[in-house]
């Protein structure tokens, strides 16, 4: 199976480091025009320069993911840019926990609520409304959404606007994979299991122990870890016109449960 994404314009959100970051390095090495975006300008010029590094084209720009105004001002260059003239692959990754912490549910502020609910669901709510047009007018498209196993159970976090948040964005891909089919635009979605991945992830496994870290590995089929390209291998597959006939589907990437 040879997958190329030559003369495709991919957006990946959340790009500067851990899945973000592999998925853009992933297609920038498969000869997509990749547009890449995070808050984090020092850790997205990383990314760019691995891009550049193996050979591959990658534009970063510091967007909001949640500010629907910037995303769409976003979205509209990087089509300008486009051979087709539209978007061809969308990776809704951009979300996390946020620095918070899990507590009490009646200890939560709205503040805390609605800034990882913004980050995790609406973010892919806004990418998906501003490349859909392009797309739908092209009768071609990719949308790929990365939630979390904390989608289909409890979050390991204990933070409850998280779990939330993705299973809010599983079901906005079931919906979307209904009204964009039409189209021929699919939308699928991976849920990763746990990955040491990114500053946040390291902290959360280095709380756990080594009993605990022990008791998670043990918990999965393959008894190991997995590693931020098993997640871009899988957006890979999903972007690629090998899938052309899936969507509307959550595949768990997590080393068996």
């Amino acid at each position: 199976m040879n997958i190329e994404f030559s003369g495709k314009t991919v957006i990946v959100t959340g790009a500067a480091h851990g899945f973000g970051r592999a998925i853009a390095l992933a297609f920038a090495q498969r000869g997509a025009n990749v547009w890449a975006c995070d808050l984090l300008g020092d850790e997205l010029a990383e990314t760019q320069r691995l891009c550049a590094a193996a050979g591959g084209r990658c534009q970063v720009r510091t967007v909001d993911v949640t500010d629907p105004i910037a995303v769409d001002a976003f979205v509209r260059e990087a089509e300008a840019s486009a051979e087709s003239g539209h978007i061809d692959v969308l990776v809704n990754n951009a979300g996390g926990v946020l620095g918070q912490v899990g507590q009490p549910l009646e200890e939560v502020t709205l503040e805390q609520w609605n800034a990882i609910i913004s980050v995790n669901l609406s973010a892919a709510f806004f990418f998906a409304q501003a490349a859909a047009p392009g797309m739908k007018a092209a009768r071609s498209g990719r949308i790929v959404n990365i939630s979390s196993g904390a989608g289909l159970g409890r979050s390991l976090t204990g933070i409850q606007a998280y779990a939330a948040a993705k299973a809010g964005q599983i079901n906005l891909t079931r919906q979307l994979c209904h009204e964009l089919g039409p189209y021929n635009i699919t939308v699928n979605n991976i849920a990763p299991g746990f990955v040491r991945s990114n500053p946040t992830t390291e902290k959360q496994w280095q709380s756990y122990g080594p009993e605990g870290q022990q008791a998670l590995v043990e918990g999965i089929a393959l008894r190991r870890l997995g590693q931020p390209e098993d997640i871009a291998h899988g957006v890979l597959f999903l972007a690629s016109e090998y899938a052309g006939w899936i969507s509307g589907q959550v595949i768990s990437i997590d080393g068996g449960k």
